[in-house]
């Protein structure tokens, strides 16, 4: 299986991916990995991802343009799914899943966590 994971942050992902399961699935090359900067998909010159928030208030929203460009460059296999992880998404159980049997390839869009 090979996971795409696109973040803002992806310097925050080499250490806890070598490591524990994740790593030793690396390494007995059951899975790979790759981390994309969604900020690499910026157009302007300051290489901008965030936009303001509709109506005002806290936090920030990350432009729908580059974060489709980001994961339109990455997916290749048309038929993995993309999975946008969110602060407001409802937490995800392993029983509550429908598996990943049949997987081959999954993308992971993670979003930074909302200022209060």
């Amino acid at each position: 299986m090979h996971i795409d994971v696109l973040t803002l942050f992806p310097e925050m992902f080499s250490g806890p991916l070598q490591t524990s399961i994740l790593g030793r699935a690396q390494a007995n090359q059951l899975i790979s990995v790759h981390v994309w900067n969604i900020r690499d998909y910026a157009e302007d010159k300051h290489r901008t991802v965030d936009d303001t928030p509709y109506g005002g208030g806290a936090g920030m929203v990350l432009k729908p343009d580059v974060v489709v460009r980001a994961i339109e460059h990455v997916k290749q296999d048309r038929t993995a799914p993309v999975v946008y992880l969110t602060p407001q998404g409802k937490p995800v159980y392993t029983r509550e899943s429908p598996g990943t049997r049949g997987i081959s390839r999954a993308h992971f869009a993670l979003r930074a966590l909302r200022r209060a």
